[in-house]
């Protein structure tokens, strides 16, 4: 305000016109409150329908907008973000770049959503390179939540300048909320939900359509816990209090395994860091604890990333004398080798910020797919109808073509041809313009039973429409019959492994010799190999054996070993793999087991075990055989190392 001085005072001096005088108990709701509701509705908090926020929804429907589909080649990064700002999203460069780069990062993301080309940042904490020098497209799972958009699916609303629509939420296939979770601060709101298991939550999702009253023990059943993209151990702490109330802690702890390196030292290899650790500052703060003569570190040597395209290795190299244990409690306590995740699923859902646990977030979800499902099926009908009314006419028009051309030559014009055909035939305004524009060669008598045979199918298509806007039934079956295709459609194997407590997590350690017990060596039905303590095999599985193998629903070879030998197992291509048993862990009697490709690197696509025999004496050390399919007599024998550490291929050859 204005002031004039008057004999060394300052006097206020009232401008002219009107002065309002509003106290700040008004002002604050005025101002403060749409601006935080602005901020949690529209650009901080996911929704539970599609589990994205504004500005990711806008980044895909862009992407989708300039055809940017898998089997597309890719495109500048800036093209996207600056289609996506001048047509939906009126903000800074940098925020839609941000968050076009997060959903490509595979070590953020459980599921990617964008497909990058280029450098888009490393779990080293590296920055993405600038839009300009990057590309991008939709990964195909992407497809997923776009899919149905344009049949009505959805609701859609003006852009901030009203000249386009944009989508208020996708039609989200498949429960992204929980596979991908979400991070964001709002104005006295945040949310912190971690990613899941995209199996695990569709079969949730289906238990939950089953029986709506399933409890929160039985979905955990089938939805563990979350798993994250960098693998790691969760320890579970809170997690069932996360589930029941969208609040609670658990713990993250990174896999680890002790190796015997040269002259009786020791090496600790870290292969999977827990959920957004930096790994170079982590790598980067063990070095400098070591050098802060930190008397627990001491036995330290050196600490180097050997970490590269095939996956995370850094490892910690220590002295003879090391004390491994205390390097490694040390370290658990210290650093990032070991840190809480605090969960808080909060979501817009029915409007509104609202904190969710497990089964209400699945409910939400639920009903809205179902809203999906109804208004594609409404969509589909009204269309169906329109064509089988055009149809009617088509015919119509066609077994009578010889008086339907005699109008249209005696008429004067157009518009009097179709008055006179509605007239003569009771037709409808757009049945009349469909004979008029109806092609000569549609009048051959093949093309009339086209004609004939596509009205019938309409029908049965409608009759089939009525049925699923009629029943409830039917359309939780489609929901669930299409989650599941996605399921099967993209396999995701867990990662993160879920433990009661730190005790119960397997470390695989050369520098103790592991006491030798008897185990079960199996081949799953889910062709998987699984090791199993006999003792646990024999009070959980209570079928008889009456030999040393059996194929059943369960398990389709079973063989008892000592954890302390070898064992060979044979493959549907002929290959043998020789497996030292002391290189490996027991897994529950309900673990998942062991896949082939972990077992032997260079498997093919579609290898499985199919038998599994112990290593005898007269078999060659850490060798394979590929069985011929040709005879041995123009075969030769030939030598070659395989990928993998721990076996060695041979193949016979021409």
């Amino acid at each position: 305000m204005a002031k004039k001085r008057n004999d060394d005072n300052f006097q206020t001096v009232i401008p002219q016109g009107k002065v309002f005088s509003t106290p700040l108990e008004e002002v604050m709701p005025q101002s403060m409150l749409p601006y935080a509701e602005f901020v949690i509705l529209d650009r901080a908090l996911p929704r539970v329908e599609d589990g994205l926020k504004p500005v990711q929804r806008r980044i895909l429907y862009t992407m989708a907008e300039m055809g940017l589909t898998p089997d597309k080649p890719h495109k500048k990064s800036a093209r996207i973000v600056g289609d996506c700002m001048g047509k939906y999203h009126p903000h800074g460069d940098s925020s839609v770049y941000d968050a076009m780069v997060r959903m490509a990062q595979d070590f953020n993301m459980r599921l990617t959503l964008v497909n990058g080309h280029g450098n888009f940042g490393s779990v080293d904490g590296d920055s993405a390179a600038a839009m300009r020098y990057t590309e991008a497209r939709l990964e195909p799972l992407a497809l997923e939540l776009l899919r149905d958009i344009d049949k009505e699916t959805v609701p859609f609303s003006f852009n901030f300048d009203d000249s386009l629509l944009e989508p208020d939420i996708l039609p989200g296939r498949f429960p992204n909320l929980l596979v991908n979770g979400a991070n964001g601060i709002a104005v006295g709101l945040a949310t912190n939900i971690p990613t899941h298991n995209l199996g695990e939550v569709i079969d949730g999702v289906c238990a939950y359509i089953d029986n709506p009253r399933i409890s929160l023990s039985e979905m955990m059943k089938i939805i563990p816990g979350p798993d994250f993209s960098t693998g790691g151990f969760i320890i579970k702490n809170e997690l069932v209090q996360a589930y029941e109330t969208g609040k609670g802690r658990i713990t993250l702890r990174a896999r680890y395994s002790v190796e015997n390196g040269d002259n009786g030292k020791k090496q600790i290899i870290f292969t999977e860091l827990p959920y957004q650790t930096n790994k170079a500052e982590l790598l980067r703060k063990i070095m400098i604890l070591k050098e802060e003569k930190k008397e627990a570190l001491s036995g330290i040597a050196d600490v180097v990333d050997e970490s590269d395209r095939t996956g995370m290795r850094a490892v910690i190299y220590c002295k003879r004398d090391a004390d491994v244990d205390a390097i490694l409690a040390y370290l658990f306590k210290y650093t990032d080798l070991e840190c809480s995740f605090g969960i808080n699923m909060v979501a817009i859902a029915g409007g509104k910020p609202q904190q969710l646990g497990l089964i209400e977030l699945i409910k939400y979800y639920v009903i809205y797919q179902r809203q999906v499902i109804i208004r594609r099926t409404k969509y589909e009908l009204k269309e169906a109808e329109a064509r089988c009314h055009i149809l009617e006419g088509l015919i119509i028009g066609v077994h009578n073509i010889d008086e339907v051309i005699k109008i249209i030559k005696s008429s004067e014009s157009t518009p009097v041809a179709r008055t006179r055909l509605m007239e003569r035939f009771g037709l409808s305004d757009k049945q009349a313009q469909a004979i008029l524009d109806l092609r000569l060669a549609r009048l051959a008598r093949l093309e009339i039973q086209k004609l004939e045979q596509e009205l019938a199918e309409l029908k049965k298509k409608i009759a089939r429409l009525q049925k699923i806007l009629a029943s409830r039934e039917e359309q939780m079956a489609i929901v669930k019959g299409e989650m599941r295709e996605i399921k099967e459609k993209y396999p995701c194997p867990r990662k993160t492994e879920i433990v009661e407590k730190v005790d119960d997590i397997k470390v695989f350690r050369q520098d103790i010799k592991r006491a030798a017990t008897d185990w079960a060596i199996t081949i799953t039905a889910g062709d998987n190999i699984k090791f199993i303590e006999k003792i646990e095999f024999d009070q959980k599985y209570r079928k008889p054996l009456p030999s040393a193998f059996r194929a059943d629903g369960l398990y389709k070879k079973i063989m008892f070993a000592r954890s302390d030998t070898a064992v060979m197992i044979f493959t549907n291509y002929g290959n043998c793999i020789k497996v030292d048993l002391n290189e490996y862990e027991a897994s529950g009697f309900g673990g998942a087991g062991i896949k082939i490709k972990e077992l032997y690197d260079a498997a093919l696509r579609g290898e499985k075990p199919v038998a599994v025999f112990p290593a005898g004496e007269n078999i060659p050390t850490s060798t394979t055989w590929r069985a011929p399919s040709i005879p041995r007599s123009s075969l030769k024998w030939a030598t070659k190392c395989s990928p993998s550490k721990t076996s060695t291929t041979a193949n016979w050859a021409r």
